[in-house]
């Protein structure tokens, strides 16, 4: 059943109208009709079934049934992505959204090549509409943030300081994997760092350290920056059960 993200105020008794481009991708791309069923979430955990009254006007449905989403995980995970070239950013949106990642921050590192300076409120724009689409494929129960703005390392560093855990995956790390960071207690809010192409710089990893962020090991081999944080969101969400 198709899904669509409504705004809480959209709610109004057991109507809900949608407009805008879910109007138009309802109308022209489903080719729905009156009386066909559709998904919508408020992005706060609730779905509701919904039943197409009228196209008339925007997209008017009446609530079936109501149902809190169960595809949300409860551990909130914080993807810190060092940014990476071309359109590798929104590769990584797109499938870190699908596993479940809660939030994405762009970070400009050391080794950073990117420069958006004057683009990066388009790029931002841009990629929080992936992260939508993604989410409604995905059957997500919210749409995570991307942003809402590039952040320098330490300004990274320190906010994830503040969390219950945060990890940073580092190729000279050998023994401390996923498995014991979480054996050590991770909390509901935890960050992971994934560096650009040219990974991260020693004194990054020097001050991911000195603010309480675990470097740790994905394995033998190095992997590109574009597959690193899907495999540490899908091995920490495993080990978290």
């Amino acid at each position: 059943m198709p899904k669509f993200f409504v705004h809480p105020q959209d709610i109004v008794g057991k109507k809900i109208t949608l407009t805008g481009e879910d109007e138009k991708h309802i109308k022209t791309v489903l080719r729905a009709k009156e009386g066909e069923e559709l998904t919508l979430c408020d992005g706060a955990g609730t779905d509701y079934r919904c039943r197409i009254l009228s196209l008339e006007q925007g997209v008017e449905t009446e609530i079936l049934s109501a149902a809190a989403c169960e595809t949300e995980p409860y551990t909130q995970i914080t993807l810190y992505q060092g940014l990476p070239k071309a359109d590798k950013m929104e590769w990584i949106i797109q499938k870190c959204v699908e596993l479940g990642v809660d939030r994405i921050v762009p970070v400009a590192t050391e080794r950073t090549i990117v420069k958006l300076e004057k683009k990066e409120g388009r790029k931002l724009e841009r990629w929080q509409k992936i992260a939508e689409a993604a989410a409604k494929q995905s059957g997500r129960g919210k749409i995570p943030c991307v942003g809402p703005s590039v952040l320098t390392f330490a300004q990274a560093a320190a906010e994830a300081a503040k969390m219950d855990g945060a990890l940073i995956p580092y190729e000279k790390e050998e023994h401390c994997g996923i498995r014991t960071f979480v054996q050590r207690g991770t909390g509901r809010h935890i960050g992971v760092f994934i560096g650009p192409e040219g990974g991260f710089s020693e004194m990054e990893i020097q001050m991911a350290e000195e603010s309480g962020i675990l470097p740790v090991t994905l394995g033998k081999r190095i992997l590109r920056t574009e597959t690193a944080g899907m495999v540490a969101i899908a091995l920490l969400l495993y080990e978290l059960g």
